[in-house]
């Protein structure tokens, strides 16, 4: 378990930053939550991967520990610079050949900003301790297998506590949700069904309520996949979002409920052969919004997303990877202000065309605009340049170039310095180095450069870097 912590740690740990800028103001916020979440999001994915457990009675425990040290240029700062310590302990364990399986993760940082850096105020910050991760997994087909000897073509599984949940390929929902997961598998078909709550330090997506910035919402959602095809794994699934936050103090003159339902469509798998890979999802959403200075009447949502992605895994020593990605939410032209936000968003009709959903892609490190009224086009290629040479083997060496668009041109984005009614957004260049240089020591570095558009009267290009290292223990 400590080496797959090593390998997962590699791909940053930027974590609960979001907690630093939650009072800070939106311009400078926005693109600096949406960074922090593209940092954890990737050793997040490689931290929840569960593990085959062979043994009858096995139990495990670790940690790790991660220095970062960012340096970016937000559009209001020049120059902000931040350095981040995290640590993390965990334990699993595990029963009757998997039957019953528990993990609890928990996670402490301090937080450390250059003297009038931090958005908020707060130059020097402890975040923590905080429950990352707790739950209690049961397995039917395992314990068939363990106490009644028999191997069944069906399984029902049941997970309960804080853990990362995501449906299709994580566009419309891929969060940390405090929730029970039923897990049913019969004739090549899964069906997995969702109650859940957010957890409560996170960030809401409207930032406009008085007095919360944190989020409570409860998520209720049943999806399918087919199984039966060796290289396509299609899927369905339908959530719905109800909106448990309060305002303090009450604002009796604007209503800030979103309550919304996602419907999607996709399918993940290879074509040609196991070595081109693709990912494409549809998403609808409906539900019920309130536009800016609403109370008595919401709006109706209708908006929609979808994203297509082909990967080249070429097979060579150097393992070069090259990958194309087109990204869409829809936006609405009423929504001037902001893409998500009650103040400031829908104002002319009842008709809330603004996509706003609650899962994550990865749209840069620089700019790192939210999947709201946006096109986004995405080419990216990485290699090893250096497997001949044992010590230098495990360096990976990449970039990522993105394009950015407006879906309405005098709509607002989630970069709150996109002024001007221009659809061109502007586009990025992002460079990054990952070198495990042990099992349990890892090095990164990542920089991007973002060049505005003429949707921002101030052209000026902005960079985001940071490097660090993870030991994992």
């Amino acid at each position: 378990m400590s080496r797959l912590l090593g390998q997962a740690a590699i791909r940053l740990s930027a974590g609960a930053v979001l907690m630093v800028c939650a009072a800070a103001p939106a311009q400078v916020t926005n693109a600096f939550l949406k960074q922090q979440r593209t940092l954890q999001d990737e050793i997040q994915r490689q931290l929840d991967q569960e593990l085959t457990i062979d043994q009858r009675a096995a139990f495990d425990f670790g940690g790790t520990y991660n220095f970062f040290t960012f340096l970016w240029d937000d559009g209001v700062n020049s120059s902000r610079t931040l350095r981040r310590h995290d640590g993390r302990l965990w334990a699993r364990t595990s029963f009757e050949n998997g039957t019953h399986e528990g993990y609890v993760r928990g996670r402490f940082s301090f937080i450390d900003f250059n003297a009038g850096d931090s958005p908020n105020g707060k130059d020097d910050d402890w975040d923590g301790p905080n429950l990352e991760r707790g739950w209690y997994g049961f397995s039917l087909r395992r314990a068939m297998q363990a106490y009644a000897k028999k191997t069944v073509p069906y399984d029902l599984r049941f997970k309960i506590g804080r853990q990362y949940t995501e449906f299709g390929t994580g566009y419309a929902l891929s969060l940390p949700l405090d929730a029970v997961t039923l897990t049913g598998e019969l004739y090549n078909f899964e069906v997995t069904g969702l109650m859940g709550n957010t957890v409560r330090s996170m960030n809401d997506i409207d930032q406009s309520r008085p007095g919360y910035h944190d989020t409570d919402r409860d998520f209720f959602g049943v999806q399918a996949r087919y199984l039966g095809l060796r290289q396509h794994k299609p899927f369905f699934y339908a959530v719905w979002n109800e909106d448990k936050n309060d305002e303090s103090p009450e604002d009796v003159l604007q209503n800030y409920d979103y309550d919304s339902y996602y419907l999607g469509l996709g399918s993940t798998g290879s074509i040609v052969s196991d070595n081109v890979r693709y990912g494409t999802e549809w998403v609808l959403e409906g539900g019920r919004s309130f536009g800016d200075r609403r109370f008595l009447h919401h709006d109706t949502i209708n908006a929609w997303a979808w994203e297509a992605m082909l990967e080249y895994l070429m097979p060579a020593p150097s393992k070069p990877r090259f990958m194309l990605q087109y990204m869409f939410a829809s936006g609405d032209p009423d929504r001037l202000d902001s893409p998500t936000d009650a103040v400031g968003g829908n104002r002319k009709d009842h008709d809330d065309t603004s996509f706003i959903g609650f899962g994550f892609r990865d749209t840069g490190l620089s700019f790192a605009p939210r999947l709201s009224n946006i096109h986004v086009w995405r080419a990216g290629a990485s290699f090893f340049p250096f497997h001949k040479f044992d010590f230098l083997k495990e360096v990976e060496v990449g970039t990522d170039w993105f394009l950015y668009w407006k879906h309405h041109r005098s709509a607002a984005v989630s970069d709150d310095l996109a002024d001007l009614p221009n659809g061109y957004l502007g586009w990025e260049m992002d460079y990054y180095v990952n070198w495990r240089l042990t099992s349990d020591l890892s090095w990164t570095a990542r920089y991007g450069l973002f060049f505005p558009g003429d949707a921002f009267s101030d052209d000026t290009a902005r960079y985001f870097f940071l490097t660090g290292i993870t030991w994992s223990f």
